[in-house]
């Protein structure tokens, strides 16, 4: 199915009232040059333009076709416009599967009455398309034509309305709404704009993640093409995820889990909408970053210090090398201090040569982007002539340095459209806000890494669902059984069902042992576990006393020398289906929320670049003076997790190592305690 003709129409039928004439006045507004063809039942001219009373009275079959009456109706104009080989319709009416059981079967209705018709929506506005100036869209919108820019791909029809109407200089190719995606989702949408030559970078607002597998492939096309993806994705908070559900009929969800796919995918995610547009600013004018080393330039030491506050980890002003710093103390002022930061203050402001002279010895570091702070005065009642000189400088100094550049204001009242369209062409972005601007810069800089990175294998999603057998729980002896049989480390053990029974094991294992109770939820809680046992006639007692909790018991050798405690888990995900999750493990591993989640399957930079994004990762690398853990050995035993669950997705229910035990570099790691869920066929 081909959605070509849909996007790039030459002619447009139009259908209903108020919204029908929307689309007719801003495609006109627009300059659109296509033939645009009126449907009513009753009137005789809309807008100047000849009103058809059909489908079947059209004077040919319409690239696209815009259907703005009742749900209803709009099902016996999809089927006549599929009848007719039109090229594709976006469809305004509500009341579908939103609407619950009634609408549900409506929808399935619009989906058969459609054949083999391209259709967006229904429940949606539609698509704007700025380079020929195509409005399938039944309301005002604020954009101009361009010759190039991004695509916004938003499930919010009214949050693609607010985006239109920004005033920070960001151009649009196109905008689309995608409603309730009966036939062109997103993974759909994203295809079909990475292969636009004209698009330069796609912006995602997002309130689902339909499907991830779609979404991987489609990303991956865009990542070939060259074209970078940026994605506000809401449902956060529980009161959020549930007006998602009321909203969309569908899932939101799992947070964690659309930031591991966006990170593993390489797709930057921003938590406002104004870091969604400076974001994608970066990406049109500058593309995706190859790290965050930024030089910073200013007349003002507190614009620098509220910069220097909003940088994240990622991101560095590194000192000025020694030969830059001697070029550069040779051009500036005697009271100029030769540094990144560069506080240039207003000695030559408005002289354009000394300034580009100034910035060319700054900018011959060898930055990855370099910032230029202007805040510009308003437009209406003050005088902007004297910035020429610093701007035209800076400009100057990015072209002769090869540098990549943007204006950055401090806050996003002091720029104008006007001053953005004439940086651009010049091929520096200005930025509207600190903030905002860093967050744009951040993700160029996350898109570049993971740009440098192989890409991903495939998702495990959808690969060998749950069963529908019963749940088995193994306990801790069978689950470590499992586990050593898969290349996990496990301590010597035995299972005994007696007090007689441990102590002869105590004597075969050796003392120091552990007694633990088999069978029995939360052991530790229970009274079911009992450390450091040095004779067997401790191990017998222990065992005596935990006689009311259980039938068999696990008598292991103690482990000791531990350096650190990790959780490695595997859970399952309606959407994603099973997923690693790696933490700081042991007892507080509820109150320290210290975990990362991986999508599978995994290789071993990904769980290592988990592993150092931990909380307890100084624990690692030998905390105040303590041994440094083996971490490649985690690794094997996380990777031996993760291929146990690969090899068989379905019949892994749930897996718990909490927790895994490290030791010193070289000594190895030790699965302490385990659960597994099997899910029997």
């Amino acid at each position: 199915m081909s959605f070509e003709r849909l996007l790039k129409p030459r002619s447009i039928a139009v259908f209903g009232g108020a919204q029908a004439q929307e689309v007719i006045r801003q495609s006109d507004r627009m300059g659109y040059k296509g033939e645009i063809w009126p449907v009513h039942p009753k009137k005789t001219e809309i807008m100047g333009r000849k009103v058809y009373r059909s489908v079947e009275d059209l004077p040919g079959s319409p690239d696209a076709a815009y259907v703005g009456v009742n749900r209803n109706l709009t099902i016996d104009i999809v089927r006549d416009l599929a009848a007719r080989d039109a090229g594709g319709a976006v469809c305004y009416a509500t009341g579908f599967i939103e609407a619950g059981e009634e609408g549900s079967k409506l929808q399935e209705q619009l989906l058969k009455a459609s054949g083999d018709m391209p259709l967006v929506g229904p429940n949606c506005y539609g698509l704007l398309n700025y380079l020929s100036g195509a409005m399938l869209w039944p309301d005002q919108q604020g954009g101009r034509r361009v010759e190039k820019g991004v695509a916004i791909i938003t499930m919010s029809s009214n949050v693609g309305f607010n985006l239109t109407m920004q005033r920070r200089g960001l151009p649009i190719a196109y905008m689309i709404s995608l409603g309730n995606k009966l036939k062109f989702d997103l993974h759909d949408a994203i295809n079909i704009f990475a292969r636009q030559d004209r698009v330069t970078a796609i912006g995602l607002y997002l309130e689902t993640m339909p499907d991830p597998k779609a979404f991987q492939d489609a990303v991956n096309v865009a990542r070939e093409l060259g074209k970078p993806i940026v994605a506000i994705k809401t449902g956060r908070s529980g009161v959020a995820r549930k007006m998602v559900v009321s909203h969309t009929a569908s899932l939101a969800g799992s947070d964690v889990l659309v930031s591991a796919l966006f990170e593993r995918l390489g797709v930057a995610r921003v938590d406002s909408l104004e870091a969604l547009m400076e974001a994608l600013k970066v990406l049109h004018v500058l593309g995706p970053l190859n790290g965050g080393r930024i030089g910073a330039m200013s007349t003002s030491g507190g614009d620098l210090i509220l910069l220097a506050d909003a940088m994240g980890p990622g991101l560095t002003m590194p000192p000025l090398s020694e030969k830059v710093e001697q070029g550069l103390c040779a051009t500036v002022h005697e009271r100029v201090v030769a540094a990144n930061p560069f506080d240039y203050q207003m000695f030559t402001w408005d002289d354009e040569e000394r300034m580009a002279e100034n910035f060319t010895a700054f900018l011959s570091e060898d930055f990855d982007v370099s910032l230029c702070l202007l805040d510009y005065p308003r437009e209406d009642i003050c005088d902007q002539s004297t910035w020429g000189g610093a701007e035209r400088g800076f400009v100057r100094a990015a072209r002769q340095t090869n540098t990549k550049g943007a204006v950055m204001a401090t806050f996003s009242d002091t720029i104008s459209e006007s001053v953005a369209a004439r940086l651009m062409k010049d091929g520096i972005a200005l930025l509207a806000g600190i903030d905002a601007g860093i967050a744009g810069i951040q993700a160029a800089v996350d898109i570049g890494a993971a740009w440098g990175r192989p890409e991903s294998p495939r998702l495990l999603t959808n690969v060998g669902q749950r069963r529908d057998g019963s749940v088995k729980v193994l306990d801790e002896a069978a689950s470590k059984a499992l586990l050593a049989r898969c290349g996990v480390p496990v301590p010597p053990s035995k299972v005994v069902r007696n007090a007689r029974e441990a102590a002869a094991a105590a004597e075969e294992l050796g003392c120091p042992v552990v007694a633990k109770a088999l069978g029995i939820a939360h052991k530790t809680d229970a009274g079911g576990v009992r450390l450091n046992l040095c004779t067997a006639g401790d191990v017998s007692a222990a065992v005596t006393e935990m006689s009311h909790l259980s039938e068999s018991y696990l008598i292991e050798k103690m482990v000791d020398g531990v350096v650190a405690e990790l959780i490695v888990g595997v859970a399952r995900d309606e959407q994603f289906g099973p997923y690693l999750l790696i933490g700081g493990g042991g007892i507080l591993v509820e109150l320290m929320k210290d975990s990362r989640s991986l999508l599978l399957p995994v290789d071993r930079e990904q769980v290592l670049n988990a592993l150092g994004k931990l909380k307890c990762a100084p624990l690692f690398r030998g905390f105040r003076g303590r041994p440094r853990a083996d971490l490649s050995a985690a690794v094997d035993a996380v990777l031996a997790i993760a291929a146990f669950v690969e090899k068989d997705p379905a019949s892994i229910d749930e897996l718990d190592v909490n927790p895994l035990m490290l030791l010193a570099e070289g000594r190895g790691v030790v699965a302490a305690d385990a659960l597994i869920r099997m899910r029997l066929p």
